[in-house]
């Protein structure tokens, strides 16, 4: 039985299964995939090693998605942190393929390293590794992805290798593999997987069988299909293969070039159930390279929180984003701040941004529709006619960026995650603040603004990508005094001059209770960011809407003076050493070092 270790790489780890599965005290198992190695909470009583296949390692928290943390590979061990520390496994590890593994006791393990302490050294320095790894927010990146096609209408091979041709160009060594090795051996693939530093199988739709090999091969799925037609029925898939099970099954629509405006995606939504949506045009390098960067976990997630007229700072904050030449793949925010992250989702540039927000929220109050309070002080109709007037009737599956916002379930006491359904109805839900705008009704819910629960959403970006966050946060700033809530001197004054338009102080009240935060949630929310930008807002009052150039000057001056203390670009805070950086590393006889994030810089705190 000791073969079964003899296609592992040579090391202390290896050569201890070899000698105790020759002892008879250590097994052999396979995993099928889907299948969990062990449950997050469970105690640690075996030490793994995979012999084959690859594991995944998931991190569940109560009310957010699974977080996919990243891949245990072929010769690498599991739960070894646990099982010397004595403690639960603090994540779930789940076979991402049909895997083999090896395993032994507890008691058998820490007999075994007495005699042979190179086992300890080895496994110090990999648990060291591992450490550095999860402060970056990943265990171990995936590095082999497959691609699917879907209808013969699209051509899966010439997009992947321009992603590939992207990877190269980020500094990795990419290769693209084929029908072409249906019927190489085992130990081909393998090979590949080894040599390369990322690994894109793809598979045409007229390929049944190089598919069927292809899906189970891959860390991560891409299904890829033409945008502009008819999804399959869900019985023409398996929407139960074990990577599907994970949330590891991802969407490429693909359009024409000029396409600026996807329509039905929703549609594919349904069909598919797809733990996120791209859309890539062809020959439009810009998407191929957002992709690229998607894969190698150099993607750019940003978050912007709400505060009132404060998150016009957003604004500038993006603006000076732009000119440094961050670029911005994965966008979510609450409240005002939604509703600045779905321009950019839109596509708005700068200039169409500040037009739009202008036009929208300073020249016309959107809060003067007053009400009887029954159910809020506002009718809230003029807020509903100026997000119809910038969103129309898309679908959040249409955005040309994954965009997400955040509304608060009065129905069920937890937050409420829009990633599906229309544009201006998750706008109108994340933005009702209770009291001022009425509630909105999806189902049996009752949602309002999102500031209430999750002011801050940096931990559900970094459920749903691995590169690194930007968020800007104008929520903590000294807010209303007591000056704030004195009624007007003269109720008439105050009518002419127009400043009912902002709405009575009550507003204000209203406004900054929904955000009032602990200390240890905000610290806990910004902690999920790798840049985080606080722009000097306290002078702005949160409902005056026409202080939008002072607000974009503070938050484009905070963002600019972050970007510009920062060590090296912002994609690359994240990013992970190659295979040609790692081998010079070692030749050079000096420790590979992890682009672990640098503490987040912060302006004002």
């Amino acid at each position: 039985m000791a073969q079964l270790t003899d296609s592992l790489p040579d090391s202390s780890l290896a050569r201890l299964f070899a000698r105790e599965i020759a002892a008879g005290r250590a097994v052999w198992f396979s995993l099928p995939g889907g299948s969990p190695l062990y449950e997050a909470g469970e105690e640690a009583d075996f030490f793994y090693l995979v012999r084959a296949g690859r594991l995944g390692v998931f991190r569940r928290e109560e009310g957010l998605e699974p977080q996919f943390l990243g891949v245990i590979r072929p010769g690498e061990p599991a739960g070894e942190m646990a099982l010397i520390a004595g403690a639960p496994h603090s994540a779930t590890v789940s076979a991402l393929r049909d895997s083999e593994i090896l395993a032994l006791g507890r008691d058998d393990f820490f007999r075994a390293v007495e005699t042979d302490p190179r086992v300890m050294t080895e496994l110090a320095r990999l648990m060291i590794l591992r450490t550095r790894q999860s402060s970056a927010g990943v265990v171990g990146e995936p590095s082999v992805f497959a691609f699917i096609g879907l209808g013969e209408q699209v051509s899966v091979r010439p997009l992947a290798a321009e992603i590939a041709a992207c990877i190269g160009r980020l500094g990795y060594r990419a290769t693209v593999v084929g029908a072409e090795a249906q019927r190489a051996p085992t130990e081909w693939f393998s090979n590949v997987e080894r040599d390369h530093d990322f690994v894109l199988y793809v598979a045409e739709a007229d390929e049944p069988s190089w598919t069927a090999l292809v899906s189970r091969q891959g860390d991560r799925l891409f299904r890829v299909a033409e945008g502009s037609a008819t999804p399959p029925p869900p019985s023409a898939l398996d929407l139960e293969e074990p990577l599907q099970r994970q949330q590891l099954v991802d969407l490429i629509l693909v359009h024409p070039a000029e396409t600026t405006a996807p329509r039905g995606s929703e549609a594919w939504l349904e069909a598919l159930k797809p733990a996120r949506l791209f859309h890539m045009r062809r020959r439009f390098a810009p998407d191929a390279e957002r992709l690229a960067r998607v894969l190698t976990g150099q993607s750019v997630g940003l978050v912007l929180s709400g505060g009132g007229a404060r998150a016009y700072a957003h604004v500038g904050a993006i603006r000076a984003l732009h000119e440094q030449g961050v670029p911005i793949d994965f966008v979510g925010g609450v409240s005002m701040g939604a509703i600045i992250a779905a321009g950019l989702a839109m596509g708005w540039d700068d200039a169409e941004m500040d037009r739009r927000i202008r036009h929208a929220f300073v020249e016309s109050s959107p809060l003067d529709d007053i009400a009887f309070p029954m159910i809020a002080m506002t009718h809230g109709e003029k807020v509903r006619e100026r997000l119809a007037e910038n969103f129309d009737d898309r679908d959040i599956a249409d955005l040309m960026l994954p965009f997400f916002c955040v509304s608060a379930n009065l129905t069920t006491g937890a937050y409420f995650l829009h990633r599906r359904g229309s544009v201006r109805e998750a706008l109108r839900a994340t933005i009702s603040l209770p009291g001022v705008l009425p509630p909105v009704t999806i189902g049996k819910n009752v949602l309002v603004d999102g500031a209430v629960v999750k002011n801050f959403p940096s931990d559900i970006m970094r459920s749903i990508q691995l590169g690194p966050i930007v968020g800007v946060d104008v929520s903590r700033g000294r807010s209303i005094e007591a000056d704030d809530i004195r009624p007007p001197a003269s109720l008439w004054r105050w009518l002419i001059s127009g400043d009912w338009r902002r709405g009575p102080p009550i507003v204000s009240v209203l406004m900054r209770s929904a955000t009032v935060w602990s200390g240890a949630e905000v610290a806990a929310t910004r902690e999920a960011t790798d840049v985080l930008i606080l722009p000097e807002v306290d002078a702005i009052e949160i409902r005056n809407w026409k202080a939008f150039d002072p607000a974009v000057e503070a938050g484009y001056r905070a963002a600019s003076e972050v970007l510009e203390g920062l060590s090296r670009p912002v994609i690359d805070l994240r990013r992970r050493l190659s295979l040609e950086e790692t081998a010079a590393a070692l030749a050079a006889r000096t420790p590979p070092t992890l682009s672990a994030p640098a503490a987040a810089p912060v302006l004002g705190a």
